[in-house]
């Protein structure tokens, strides 16, 4: 089992930027792939970013690449997700998600579909206003 627990979080005008954390407990992280999605109002969530266990590869969904950054530090059980050049669209309610199953033949692998996580945090609310 492992929990997640999303901060960072707000308010900021359009242009600015955030910096979501997402912090896990047990001692497997380095081991899962993890992700962010999100969920605006009245919407499905939908795939923001993912990255593989290893580090060494990461994805992005269109409508954020050139703008968002994910990272981990698994000395430090931590995921991260750099958000600049916030829009008014980015508005949604964040969630970081974590695979199990890390291995040496998929030290590579990123997941985009939601399906794909066996863990989910409780999300964190990020606001940009025009």
């Amino acid at each position: 089992q492992v929990q997640l627990i999303e901060s960072g979080g707000g308010l900021v005008q359009a242009g600015g930027s955030l910096r979501l954390s997402c912090a896990a407990s047990g001692r497997s992280f380095s081991t899962y792939a993890m992700g962010w999605f999100r969920q605006a109002p009245g919407k499905e969530r939908e795939f923001v970013s993912a990255i593989s266990w290893s580090g060494d590869r990461t994805i992005y969904a269109n409508s954020v690449k050139g703008r968002y950054t994910i990272s981990r530090v698994n000395a430090e059980n931590t995921l991260f997700l750099q958000m600049n050049s916030l829009k008014p669209e980015d508005t949604a309610v964040y969630y970081c998600a974590a695979k199990a199953g890390g291995a040496i033949w998929n030290r590579n692998s990123v997941y985009s579909g939601g399906y794909e996580y066996n863990y989910w945090g409780q999300g964190t609310q990020v606001t940009v206003s025009s």
